[in-house]
Formats: C-alpha cells, structure tokens, sequence
C-alpha cells in the first residue's frame, strides 16, 4: 500500500488542489498535515491577524476532513516536524505545492535534501499561481522586467490546460481514517485573540461567495469602481488569494467564460480584473528570478540612495498623522482592518517615500506587519513600485498629489469620514486641503493643530526638494559610472 503525506501551507482548501489531487491520485492512503512554523510564528505579535485568520483556516479545513472521517495533524513546530512525521508514518513521499519565497525554496530544499536520505520523496506542483518561475520568457529567454509585454506573453500562452480543475472530491476515501482531535487553542500558540473571529471573513466558502459577488455584480463596474475607497468595488479576494483559501485557477477559468459571453462595461471589468492576477503572477516571476529585491533595489543604481530614517516622521506616518486627511485615513484603515484599498496603497507609499523621503524597505515591512493580506512578492513589488526603484516603476518624478487624490476618489469626503470621524459634519470640500479652511473648521469645533494635525510636510516644498535629490544623486551615480 503506497501511503504519503500532504503538507497544507498556502493552499488552505481541499477542493481543486493540484498538489492534494495528485497525491489522492497517486497513493492509496494519504495522511494531510499542518505545520504552525514557529521559525515564522516567533517573529510575530501576540495580536496578528494573520495568525488568527489562519488559525480558523485551520479549523474549516479540520471539519471538512472529519466530514469523510479523517483529520489534519496540526502541530507548532519547526518544519523539521515533515522529516519526522514521515519517518514516523513510514510514507514513501511528501506532497505539497510550489512556494516563491526565497526563505521558502531554502525551507523546501532542506527537507528535501533530509527526506531523500531515507528514501523518501518530495514532490511539489504549482498552485498559487497561473504562470511561474521562468514559465513565461521574452524573446533572448529571459525573465520580462516590464509589465505590458509580461501581460501580453501571459495572454498569449494561456491554454485552459493552465488553469484545468483537479478534482479532488473524487478522491477523499483515501485520506486516513482516524478519530477527530480538537485543535490547539489560539492561546497556546502564544497568540491573542484580534476580533476577527466576529468577521465573515473567517467562515467556511466565504472566498466562494465573494467571488459569485463579484461576478454576479461587481464586475460590471469593477474598472471605474476599484478606484474609489468608499465604494465597495473590487473582489476583496487579496487575503485568500494569499492563503489558498480559493483556487487561482477556479478564478481565471470562471472569469474568463464571463469575460466570453459578456459585452460592454462587464467584459471590460472582467478583463481588468484578469490584469490584477496577471500583475500578481508578475511579481512573483519578479522574487524567483530576481530573489535580491527582498534586501535590494531591484535597480541596482538605487541601492544606495539616500533614503532618510527619521522615526518621528515615520510614526506619524505610521499613526495616521500626517495632516493629509486621505492619507491618514487610509492609514487608519490599515491599522483598524488589516485592509488597504490599492490606490491608497500607491498613495499611502508615495507619500512615504516622495514626500517625506523615507526610505521604502521601513515602509514596506509596516505594511508587511499590519496587512491580513501580506504577500511578500506583491508588498515588495508595490513598495519598490512606488519608490521608483523597482521593475516597471513609475519614474521618480511622478508623485501622487494627496490634495488631487483626495478630491478625485472621494469626492465627498465619505472614505475621509469613515475613517476620521472627527470630520462627521463637516464639508467635503473642506476635507481635501483643511489647512486652507482652519476658521471654517472651527466653526465645527476643529481646531488644526490641536483636534486634528497641521500638514506635517509642507507638499510643495517636499515635492521640490524630492526632484532635487534624485536628480542629483541620480547625476552623480552616473558620473561615478562614467568616471
């Protein structure tokens, strides 16, 4: 009797699970396990959302196991914990599917190197993505640094053999029979409980029913509607597409046959919707090839920019107390939610890092910290994006104007409302710009300063002296170069 592990890690779901469905296929008794890595977990604190997200992942997936009387073997361990386990249950492999990260290639290359001591394979298959690794080359055979040719080479090799349905379902008999085990708590983990618990977010399917939303409705105006933060436009998949918790290739392959039969503003934001996942396939073509950029500009001439650290700056940024209300209310919605909209996320960064001048890498591991959709292909990406010093970045000289931003995404102030209740009764047009309206703003009882911050930076000012340095640091690079 052939019998194997499967290691669950960023594909939470049974359904339509590439690694899942071969191991079912290819072995007569199938043992599914999870591994909190503490390697990961004791770098976190106690209150992460992330954790506790995945803990109730944890959990769904436990009752759909026990729903054809098998179980997952969950432990807090190094992932050291595979090797043992299958020595342990004498498997003759480990199954698990593909992971992009730089720490995780080495995490995989080590079991594997000590599961092939006794014998045992490890075998791995891409299911976080629809492209990877160097699947997609431009015409010398090389990974594409740009993202229009990248997306139109995507469009161009995508066969429905790329985003097939594994039908797992068939298969589940073969998973061990054992009695259920209650899972460890959160608490023993050495983890608190952040009130996610009470969201929808965490319940069984919910992945499914955002994307039907999204189809059903969303998608008609997702190309205008995803550009503004308080109306409730775009799929809000990030955080599953991160976990697993929905199959990427269900997605594309639904989207596409809606994309088929549909016309006008549907076909139009279905298509635009495809390009998020295109982007995301991108970028992590971008950290397997190019692994450098977790630590570096990915534009080498950058490397040493002179980026500051002031960390009072960097904490009002952090707080949501810049003086610029969308962008301190976009701050506060991350803070609150673990949730940024996109196009306050590209605000929020260019502020940080073409205002204030600080450097992106501070910025990108706060993000790292607060976001339940933390991605560390997509977050780098942004980040360097945004700084200019990445692949495809908008060039230095274009800055997000936060007064532009603010009055052309929203308008009437709602998203600034939301968030900075303190402007509940107030004018939207005194939102955009408050410093220009202080007597009017006392007139609600808003003194600047005092109720609510006065702009940190002065923009124009800022803006001026961030063209200077670039452009100066950019000449002498080339001077050096040269010389």
């Amino acid at each position: 009797m052939k019998k194997a592990i499967f290691w669950f890690r960023r594909d939470l779901r049974l359904e339509d699970n590439c690694a899942f469905y071969h191991c079912l296929h290819d072995n007569d008794l199938v043992i599914p396990i999870f591994i909190f890595d503490q390697n990961i977990l004791e770098k976190l604190p106690p209150k992460d959302k992330r954790v506790e997200f995945i803990w109730h992942c944890i959990q769904n997936l436990k009752a759909e196991l026990n729903k054809v009387g098998s179980d997952l073997i969950v432990a807090y361990d190094r992932p050291s914990k595979v090797i043992e386990l299958a020595k342990m249950h004498q498997v003759t492999a480990v199954y698990c599917n593909e992971d992009y990260e730089p720490d995780a290639i080495q995490r995989d290359q080590f079991v594997q190197q000590e599961l092939r001591r006794d014998n045992i394979e490890f075998k791995s298959y891409k299911d976080t993505v629809i492209f990877a690794k160097r699947e997609i080359l431009n015409q010398q055979g090389e990974p594409y640094h740009v993202f229009t040719p990248y997306k139109n080479a995507w469009r161009a090799k995508l066969h429905s053999s790329n985003f097939q349905h594994y039908p797992t379902e068939d298969l589940l008999e073969k998973l061990v029979k054992v009695q259920n085990t209650e899972l460890t708590s959160l608490e023993s983990l050495g983890f608190e409980k952040t009130g996610i618990a009470d969201k929808p977010i965490v319940r069984d399917h919910h992945a499914h029913k955002l994307f039907a939303d999204f189809k059903a409705d969303k998608a008609q105006q997702y190309k205008e509607n995803r550009e503004f933060p308080s109306i409730s436009g775009t799929s809000f998949l990030s955080t599953h597409f991160r976990f697993g918790t929905i199959s990427i290739r269900k997605v594309v392959r639904e989207i596409l046959e809606l994309s088929d039969v549909a016309m006008g503003r549907f076909r139009e934001g279905s298509d635009t919707w495809l390009n998020e996942i295109i982007w995301r396939d991108f970028y992590f073509q971008i950290l397997f090839n190019d692994p450098h950029v977790v630590h570096s500009s990915f534009k080498p001439q950058y490397q040493n920019f002179p980026w500051l650290h002031d960390e009072i700056l960097f904490k009002a940024w952090c707080e949501g107390r810049t003086g610029y209300p969308l962008v301190d209310a976009a701050m506060i919605q991350l803070n609150t939610l673990g949730y940024i909209h996109n196009r306050l996320r590209m605000l929020t960064a260019s502020f940080l890092t073409k205002i204030m001048l600080i450097d992106y890498k501070m910025g990108e591991q706060y993000f790292a910290e607060k976001l339940l959709d933390f991605d560390l292909a997509a977050n780098n990406g942004g980040w360097q994006w945004s700084a200019s010093t990445g692949c495809d970045a908008q060039p230095y000289f274009r800055i997000f104007n936060p007064m532009t931003q603010s009055k052309k995404f929203d308008a009437d102030g709602l998203f600034i409302k939301k968030y900075l209740p303190i402007f509940k009764d107030v004018p939207a047009k005194l939102l955009h710009e408050p410093w220009k309206y202080q007597k009017e703003l006392q007139a609600y009882g808003i003194t600047l300063g005092k109720d609510y911050p006065l702009p940190i930076v002065d923009y124009a000012e800022a803006r001026r002296a961030t063209l200077v340095c670039f452009d100066d640091f950019l000449k002498n690079t080339s001077k050096i170069q040269l010389d």
